[in-house]
């Protein structure tokens, strides 16, 4: 067997340019390159130094992480509000960080995103009985993170309960 590769352990002069270029790739949090900068080899004061130099630069900024978050996951993966600040918690943003990303949100895009998977899913879901289709369907719209209310809403727009 081949034996463990060594980590190269980087000073923070070595680990400036490198963390730089990290950043500049995509959005990322802070505790993204906390960690990163652990796993450099650097002790936590220096990890802390070079974020507070990152977020300086405007190399790092979670407020904008935050709005291309909720931009993608909307935009692209259809998810619903619920979803995306479960996921935004997670990646351990701020409160106010969180509210400034779901600003990102267009209501009317959001309709039609929930509309759009509401159709798709009755189309393809092969259950026959009608109340056992709805409530999978419904559980499926509830998964993507978007509200009762709204589906229900929805429902009635199309016609279909």
């Amino acid at each position: 067997m081949f034996p463990p590769k060594k980590k190269k352990v980087y000073t923070k002069k070595e680990a400036l340019p490198k963390i730089a270029a990290y950043c500049a790739y995509q959005e990322r949090t802070q505790n993204e390159v906390r960690a990163k900068l652990l796993d450099y080899g650097l002790d936590l004061d220096e990890a802390d130094e070079l974020v507070i130099l990152l977020t300086q630069e405007k190399l790092l900024d979670e407020e904008r992480y935050a709005q291309a978050f909720v931009r993608g996951k909307y935009g692209l993966k259809r998810w619903g509000r619920r979803k995306i600040q479960m996921g935004l918690k997670a990646k351990g943003l701020s409160d106010y960080c969180i509210r400034k990303g779901m600003q990102e949100i267009d209501p009317d895009v959001y309709w039609q995103n929930l509309l759009h998977l509401l159709e798709k899913k009755n189309h393809s879901e092969g259950e026959r009985n009608p109340l056992a289709r709805r409530q999978k369907i419904q559980y499926f719209l509830q998964s993507k993170g978007y509200e009762l209310d709204l589906i229900q809403d929805a429902w009635r727009e199309l016609g279909l309960g």
